[in-house]
């Protein structure tokens, strides 16, 4: 007899040996869990999405009604599975928040516009508005109902709050100080009535912050826990779901799409992570380069300005995030980085260790779905194990959130009992118990910093430095530890202890090799801002490269006249081949590049620029100031320079806005090397409908697409044409699919997607796209395509004043570009110009054409399913 609220059987997973999994809590304690996290009780508090996407799951729109709730669980008698369950709020804004986090008595919510913050007064775990308080302490967020919006708040080693905001929408937040942060996208998504006039509509560019600086699309931030210091510490990501951050300061994230280009990564501060262009106007379809590599072009990876993209593992959907320092699984996983990988039915390891001026990420399938299971028959599908969330428990265990149901993405809910479970992960044989803290106690608070969930530390953070110098004896034995992790929180918090506080960090400084630990101090006196130029000149020549970055970092809103010699230093120690520190340098010279490219010079002989060495090249190429145009025609004409290098040239004059560059790029197209001058035309077409846009009439015709689509004609998808019978989910799951069979019949959706190296991008590539997706999942996207569309791949129409219609995927908008980019069927491209545009509008439908208008049947669709799902283990190489 089926359960009434199923889960995924333990015996269907696979973790490392020496670890197991226990099912700690399940439905009807809670439903569709998405985010967690951890009080110092032990107690778990959860997210509920059962209103998800209501304009699209009907059967959501009566949660919708009354909000979604927050639930507190908890093991009472600690025998490791949770026997407790009740309701902290239910409130009519809820509407599938995607984070939570317990700081102490403050249940902190992400709900889009707001951060909204629960002041549970009485400290009853129930919120009682009579007793209790809500605040929205932030607002402005877009992203309303939409994946891509704001996720989980975590605290970080300093004190701060970290979170992130995904790039659906336009940003525009003001926080206590009055200080506005401006991120412009050109996405947008969600209920279809917010999108036109409401918070999640898109098309805003170039906007910005009052730092001075433009941010784009997905950003990540951080806050002091009043809501004042609103700051940006990276942008420009597609979705990242969650931020983790070290002891040592360290973020992680992760970032999705639904081309095969998932990531994880190590998130450099101020990094620019590559996803749209700089002012957020055009996608990286409409700037991929011939011949470039999808992941290259995904995230620009041959771009300035851009930072490493990590480890890129190809399709998925990247959820919760975490990382574990200290608790019960042992000195063997510690430092390990979890990331949810909801798409793939798996929960990715990595411990990351640094390398060069970043960090060595190996992946491994840590917690996932055993082969045997996914291949086998059950009455629960193992498929549908979607790993939501994954948090370090009090008792320092590992706790997985599973949002169960046959498919991921696009909005779409298909189980209907909104079944959700927690899984723990423990040391075989072993029931670790949640310590008791007396926070009273400087013995409790010390207990607290040592905890093994992040926002626990915050408890004994707080009220240690609230007793000032009364209170460093205590903290300063953690330097005596043998953990890193500990002595790295003692330092963040001995820096904010006073003078005599800041002179223990100084001290410990004088006596560590570690570069590590070097960091931690330099980033603790940064935070408290003492006396950070002096200590970036004592580290701008250090022996770890590393240590040399972070000074980089530091240096980015100081003058040239203040930090000119130190950043100086920094560069001319650049190898030539670190990715990581040339980005930094580039970091360190915003807004000098000009200064410190005319420095460079003088040290690498201006005069020859074709003699120039690979580090100053490169440099030169990551700072393209306008003075730097001559040099690069000048590199990029000479055959005698090998071919990348001269590509490099030309990528340099593409982000200069200037009509010397313009005509720079035009000189190589008719003078250069023939590889080189086919690019140049490419870079000429590019630009001219963007940053260029006003040099056309001076690029002798360089400017037009060869066998370019015209604006005067019509493109239609024949998504309105007949169909055949439609065949049914059900009668699909009743047959038995032959991959021999699927792959032949799959040709007939080439027309549309690349599927193995065959066939069109016009939607999403579908290689790897059957990867932990149940048969179920993919029948139900043939069939009805309309019910979840791929983020990134919604249809616009567009009607013109000359009368003709154009269906197909914008590519572009908004910012300095005064065409529209259409993609259209067969996968070519229709550059609109916008003064002929009589009305654009969003579709509601998808693009692709259903099972009954390709001429599917049942058979046929269950033969597609088993093929893709068949293929994407073997190209994922799950």
């Amino acid at each position: 007899m089926a359960e009434k609220y199923p889960h995924v059987a333990v015996e269907d997973f696979q973790l490392p040996d020496d670890l197991e999994v226990t099912l700690w809590a399940k439905s009807p304690m809670f439903f569709n869990p998405t985010n967690m996290d951890v009080d110092y009780k032990g107690r778990i508090w959860v997210n509920e999405g059962r209103a998800y996407r209501a304009f699209r799951n009907k059967f959501a729109s009566e949660y919708a009604k009354k909000g979604d709730r927050i639930m507190v669980l908890e093991d009472s008698d600690q025998d490791g599975t949770a026997d407790k369950s009740h309701v902290f709020v239910q409130d009519p804004q809820l509407i599938a928040p995607l984070g939570i986090a317990v700081i102490d008595n403050k249940v902190v919510v992400s709900q889009p516009p707001s951060i909204i913050v629960y002041h549970d007064v009485n400290r009853d775990a129930v919120f009682d508005p009579k007793v209790d308080k809500k605040e929205e302490l932030l607002t402005g967020f877009g992203g309303f109902d939409h994946d891509h919006s704001l996720h989980a708040v975590t605290v970080g080693p300093s004190g701060q709050w970290y979170f992130n905001s995904g790039n659906a929408g336009t940003h525009v937040v003001k926080d206590k100080d009055g200080f506005t942060i401006r991120v412009g996208s050109s996405y947008k998504g969600g209920a279809p009535s917010v999108t036109k006039k409401g918070p999640n509509q898109g098309g805003k560019a170039g906007l910005v912050s009052d730092d001075g600086h433009v941010y784009v699309g997905s950003v990540a931030l951080r806050m002091n826990p009043d809501g004042t210091g609103l700051r940006v510490i990276g942008h420009n990501m597609r979705n990242s779901y969650e931020e983790t951050v070290t002891s040592f300061g360290d973020v992680f994230q992760n970032d999705n799409d639904d081309p095969p280009a998932c990531r994880v990564t190590w998130l450099m501060e101020y990094g620019n992570l590559g996803f749209a262009s700089d002012d957020g106007s055009r996608t990286w379809l409409s700037e991929r380069r011939p011949g470039q590599r999808m992941s290259s072009a995904h995230w620009r990876q041959d771009d300035p300005g851009k930072i490493p993209a990590g480890d890129i593992y190809g399709n998925g959907s990247p959820t919760g995030i975490t990382f574990y320092e200290n608790g019960a699984l042992g000195e063997k996983w510690e430092g390990l980085l979890l990331s949810g990988e909801a798409a793939r039915n798996v929960v990715f390891g990595y411990q990351p260790k640094p390398e060069g001026a970043g960090f060595e990420l190996k992946r491994t399938n840590f917690f996932g779905i055993k082969e045997s299971a996914l291949s086998g028959k059950s009455e629960v599908s193992p498929n549908n194990f979607r790993p939501a969330d994954i948090t370090v428990g009090a008792d320092g265990c590992i706790y997985v959130a599973d949002w169960f149901d046959p498919g991921v993405g696009g909005h779409k809910m298909a189980d209907q009992k909104l079944a959700g479970a927690i899984y723990r992960i423990a040391p075989k044989g072993k029931n670790p118990q949640t310590p008791a803290i007396d926070l009273t106690t400087t013995e409790g608070q010390i207990t607290a910093l040592k905890s093994p969930a992040i926002n626990v530390r915050n408890l004994g953070f707080t009220r240690l430095k609230a007793q000032g110098e009364a209170g460093i004896p205590a903290v300063k034995t953690l330097l005596g530890e043998d953990s890193d992790y500990f002595k790295a929180r003692a330092i963040w918090l001995l820096a904010q202890m006073g003078d005599k506080g800041i002179a223990e960090v100084k001290n410990f400084l004088q006596s560590t090799n570690d570069p590590q630990l070097k960091i931690v101090c330099f980033r603790a006196l940064r935070f408290i801002d003492h006396k950070v130029l002096e200590f970036a000149q004592y580290f701008s020549k250090d022996d770890s490269i590393a240590v040399r970055r972070e000074v980089a970092l530091a240096l980015r809103d100081s003058s040239w006249e203040e930090a000119g010699s130190i950043i100086y230093d920094l560069a001319v120690q650049y190898d030539g081949e670190d990715r990581w520190y040339l980005e930094a340098i580039g970091t360190a010279a915003t807004g000098k590049e000009v200064e410190l490219y005319q420095a460079l010079v003088k040290q690498f002989d201006a005069a020859s620029p074709v003699k120039w060495s690979v580090p100053m090249a490169r440099l030169a190429w990551r700072l393209h100031p306008d003075e730097a145009v001559d040099a690069f025609k000048a590199r990029a004409i000479d055959g005698s320079i090998d071919a990348p290098l001269r590509e490099e040239m030309l990528t340099a004059l593409g982000y200069i806005d200037s009509e010397q560059a313009a005509l720079a790029m035009v000189e190589i197209a008719e003078n250069g090397p023939k590889d080189t001058a086919e690019l140049a035309k490419w870079w000429l077409h590019s630009l001219s409908s963007g940053k260029w846009k006003n040099y056309k009439g001076k690029m002798k015709g360089f400017d037009k697409k060869l066998n370019a689509l015209s604006d005067k004609e019509d493109y239609i998808v024949p998504i309105d044409g007949p169909a055949l019978t439609e065949p049914s989910v059900e009668e699909v799951l009743k047959l038995t699919g032959d991959p021999e069979k699927g792959k032949a019949t799959v040709t007939r959706c080439w027309m549309c997607h690349q599927i193995d190296g065959q066939g069109v991008e016009f939607g999403p590539t579908l290689t790897e796209w059957g990867i932990g997706r149940s048969v179920e999942a993919i029948a139900d996207a043939i069939i009805n395509p309309s019910e979840g569309v791929a983020h990134g791949f919604d249809g616009t129409i567009v009607k013109m004043k000359s009368g003709n219609t154009i269906q197909g995927i914008s590519l572009s908008g908004g910012g300095k570009a005064k065409q529209l980019v259409v993609r259209v069927m067969g996968g070519k491209e229709v550059e609109v110009n916008s003064k002929g545009i009589k009305e654009r509008e969003e579709m509601e439908r998808s693009l692709m054409l259903s099972a009954g208008q390709l001429g599917l049947s049942s058979q046929d669709v269950a033969d597609i399913a088993a093929y893709l799902r068949e293929l994407g283990k073997e190209k994922s190489g799950n």
